[in-house]
């Protein structure tokens, strides 16, 4: 189950939850070109909390967590390659996995269902 919530997709895989940004976010900012992480590996966050800092052809931006929860996995490829956020597939373009997150936090953002229907 995937939901939206500050311009980036959450998905649900069992007690995981895996962000990522939202097609509008990618081209809004454009081309990325250096990630900067603010959270270790094994971080707690708080919903708000900045994950990353990212610079872009178009912006220079922080992304902040829609969700509290702990962090179990950072996408480390973002730092070498930090192009693959403007990536289209899901498994490229993730920035974190938490775990430890409020399911009605998570239920209470906006669903995504219409638009993944549409593009497929």
């Amino acid at each position: 189950m995937k939901k939206r919530g500050e311009y980036l997709f959450i998905e649900k895989n069992g007690d995981d939850y895996t962000l990522s940004m939202t097609p509008e976010l990618q081209d809004d900012i454009g081309t990325v070109g250096f990630v900067e992480y603010i959270v270790a590996d094994t971080d707690t966050l708080e919903a708000g909390d900045t994950i990353l800092n990212l610079e872009a052809s178009k912006t220079v931006l922080e992304l902040a967590s829609p969700l509290a929860g702990k962090i179990v996995k950072r996408n480390e490829a973002l730092i070498s390659e930090p192009a693959l956020l403007n990536s289209a597939k899901a498994e490229d373009n993730w920035m974190v996995t938490l775990t430890d997150v409020d399911e009605e936090a998570f239920n209470q953002l906006e669903g995504v269902t219409r638009y993944f229907s549409e593009q497929e």
